[in-house]
């Protein structure tokens, strides 16, 4: 039997955590008991409680910013935990069906198949298509250095220093933890016929200003693994990282 866990780091947004991805979740009949809520501090868990059945959820006091949370929850949990990681705005999970997006019909047997598919290519991380547009979507699974959003992604807990997330990454963080997998395992899997429905940069969570965070994650992202990610901007000027595809590891060692 495979055992997981839903982890849902969440800062000021308990509405869209009740009406998008605990109503989600709730839709695919995920057992309460797996959902673990992590907010930031003591203040943000009396300001949720009284929102959310606390017999029913978890309610974790984890860290404040992205990245302190991500470590936390990693370390939360024991090795070898099967952790799903959901923002708090997920809306919908959709799959590509004859050039169309529809929602997709079971959750859990997806995530179950989803911890098959890391162990038949011995990989700890998955992830799935980052936008959810089906003109450049494909049914492929790929396991090369591709970037996993962090929004909706699964992993096989370790425990390892080398895998947490360095807090410059803050904006960029799910690119960091791509990048730390892919150096530790020679590969991460991403589903391309998956995506997710959300709204993009609402209040709460990192919030709407970006433009700083981004800057400072690009120039370090770009500095450590100059062979890995190129820096680029946006048209209105704020910087990104793309990732070296062809790039490959020459050892796997863990």
């Amino acid at each position: 039997m495979i055992d997981y866990v839903v982890a849902i780091p969440t800062y000021k947004r308990y509405e869209e955590l009740i009406n998008k991805t605990l109503s989600f979740l709730a839709k695919h009949s995920i057992n309460p008991s797996k959902i673990y809520i992590f907010v930031a501090n003591k203040t943000e868990k009396k300001i949720y409680e009284p929102y959310l059945n606390n017999n029913k959820y978890k309610i974790i006091i984890g860290k404040k910013g992205i990245t302190n949370q991500r470590n936390f929850i990693s370390k939360y949990f024991d090795k070898n935990q099967y952790i799903i990681s959901l923002d708090d705005d997920i809306e919908d999970i959709l799959e590509l069906k004859q050039q169309n997006l529809v929602s997709i019909n079971d959750f859990n047997a997806f995530i179950l198949s989803a911890y098959r598919t890391l162990k038949e290519n011995n990989l700890y991380l998955w992830g799935i298509y980052p936008t959810p547009n089906p003109f450049y979507m494909y049914k492929k699974t790929t396991t090369d250095l591709r970037f996993i959003i962090g929004a909706v992604h699964g992993y096989i807990n370790r425990n390892n220093r080398s895998l947490y997330l360095n807090p410059k990454t803050e904006s960029k963080e799910d690119y960091h933890k791509t990048l730390l997998f892919f150096i530790k395992d020679g590969g991460v899997v991403r589903f391309n016929n998956i995506a997710f429905k959300s709204k993009p940069n609402a209040e709460g969570g990192l919030g709407k200003n970006r433009f700083d965070k981004n800057e400072k994650a690009a120039k370090y992202l770009g500095k450590k693994y100059p062979k890995m990610v190129k820096r680029t901007r946006r048209a209105n000027g704020t910087a990104e990282v793309r990732l070296n595809r062809t790039f490959k590891i020459k050892s796997n060692i863990r």
